[in-house]
């Protein structure tokens, strides 16, 4: 069985990135009828924290990438890596090394100044005929894995292709610090390992550590997976993604108005491709998605394209549900959604307009807070040639039927009666009933206020026009 991973830390929030290396995964594993672990790697005590570990979840959940095991926490691993890392000790594996942390940084600098890599130098690592310091009074030891010194560490790489790294390249792995806290690399292959993970899809920052990965595989006798990593997201002006441009948590994309069906879709095509197809299911992707079409080049985020998926998917939503989404949007603005006028009837009239759902909770609150247009639309459309045609409107608004059809054939009948064009009434009513310019047909909007609605905000043009025949 095909089983693959996500194993985020919890240090900060679910991001775009993380997101698509989820995505991936999740969706290697479906279409394979495989199973999907997520395992929450928080050894690093210092920066881990309960809120991120949640974060990660609610991202999860809010895409809808389910899990089939864990979620796992190394932190709660921590006996059974202890366990390995003797067992390394007494097969030979792995040795106790006494090296101060400040001896390794002035090696290192020597190795700097001399034009050198920096490294370890194995002044603890046991050899045949080799004298080992005396061990230091009350030293703490950390733990080293004992890595190949010759030869090559190789793997076919599913984006990447054939990646191969001498073994004299790579030093020592700590792989346990003096306080016997296992170490990330570490824990990383015992959980592989013992999870039976066959695909390791990630991100590309993980390359240099799957060479030492892979030794530490080996010398355990573990099968090694297949590595599949993808390439860094560049943000819309090609630099390295920021906050500014894409690098925020997952959920601060439903804050801003974006369904997960929407965002999901972007991110399947994110550095992968099927032909030249743009918009497709969940399902689809599934059936579709194989490591052979990620490109190897770094994939570009781009903002427009999001908002043109987001605003396909709100045109084809349920309204209902769409309803549901809006509504406590509207509260946190401190706004009262009523019976009338519906909720349901505004967004049907409007999600076709719009690319989030936040800009459908902008247009719905006009329903339901008198707007107040700007002086200069007032001035603009309620023009001494538009009042009385107004008020004529509003005068018959009364005795007519609720419905487009019945306020269409008024509006119609007004503007020809007083030999006028269309806008001239249909932008004033526009202008009082919402405080814009833009709107659907102004029939249809009409129909979804309340009658009585209507009459008391096209008010104050009849009163504007009695106001100016007074005075003639």
């Amino acid at each position: 069985m095909i089983r693959t991973r996500f194993a985020p830390s919890p240090t900060g929030f679910l991001h775009i990135g993380g997101a698509r290396t989820a995505l991936f995964s999740w969706a290697y594993a479906r279409r394979h009828a495989g199973c999907f672990v997520l395992r929450i790697e928080d050894t690093d005590l210092v920066r881990s924290t309960p809120e991120a570990v949640q974060a990660i979840l609610d991202g999860m959940r809010w895409l809808g990438l389910s899990h089939d095991e864990g979620p796992f926490y190394q932190t709660q691993r921590m006996p059974r890596y202890r366990a390995v890392i003797e067992d390394m000790l007494a097969a030979g594996s792995a040795y106790h090394c006494y090296m101060t942390p400040d001896e390794l940084e002035r090696l290192r600098e020597e190795q700097r100044s001399g034009g050198l890599k920096p490294r370890y130098d194995g002044r603890w690592r046991p050899e045949p005929g080799k004298t080992l310091p005396t061990p230091p009074a009350g030293g703490q030891p950390v733990v080293r894995f004992r890595n190949p010194t010759t030869g090559v560490v190789a793997w076919d790489d599913l984006v990447k292709g054939r990646i191969e790294i001498a073994n004299s390249e790579l030093d020592d792995l700590v792989i346990a610090r003096a306080d016997g806290t296992p170490t990330y690399n570490f824990c990383v292959v015992v959980d592989d390992w013992e999870m039976g993970i066959t695909h390791v899809i990630r991100g590309d920052d993980h390359v240099n550590n799957t060479p030492r990965q892979i030794n530490i595989l080996r010398a355990l006798g573990a099968q090694v997976p297949l590595y599949a990593h993808l390439s860094m997201i560049l943000g819309d002006d090609g630099q390295k993604l920021s906050k500014r441009h894409g690098a925020v948590s997952v959920m601060q994309y439903d804050d801003d108005g974006y369904l997960p069906e929407a965002v999901l879709n972007y991110l399947g095509r994110l550095g992968w491709s099927h032909g030249d197809d743009e918009i497709f299911s969940m399902q689809q992707f599934c059936a579709w998605f194989d490591l052979d079409h990620i490109t190897a080049s770094a994939a570009q985020f781009n903002s427009e394209k999001l908002n043109w998926l987001n605003a396909h998917y709100l045109k084809r939503a349920d309204t209902s549900r769409l309803a549901t989404l809006v509504k406590p949007r509207l509260e946190a603005r401190g706004v009262t959604v009523t019976a009338a006028p519906s909720l349901v009837a505004i967004i049907d009239l409007h999600k076709e307009r719009v690319a989030t759902l936040n800009e459908l909770a902008d247009l719905a609150q006009t329903f339901y807070i008198d707007p107040q247009p700007k002086a200069e639309l007032l001035a603009k459309h309620l023009t001494p040639e538009a009042l009385p045609l107004l008020a004529d409107f509003v005068a018959r608004l009364p005795d007519i039927p609720w419905e487009v059809a019945a306020i269409g054939a008024l509006i119609k009948e007004c503007v020809t009666r007083h030999g006028l064009k269309m806008p001239r009434l249909a932008m004033p009513v526009r202008v009082l009933l919402t405080g814009l310019e833009q709107t659907p047909a102004v029939d249809a909007l009409i129909a979804v206020f309340p009658r009585e609605t209507v009459l008391r905000r096209l008010a104050v043009a009849r009163e504007a026009t009695l106001s100016q025949a007074s005075l003639l």
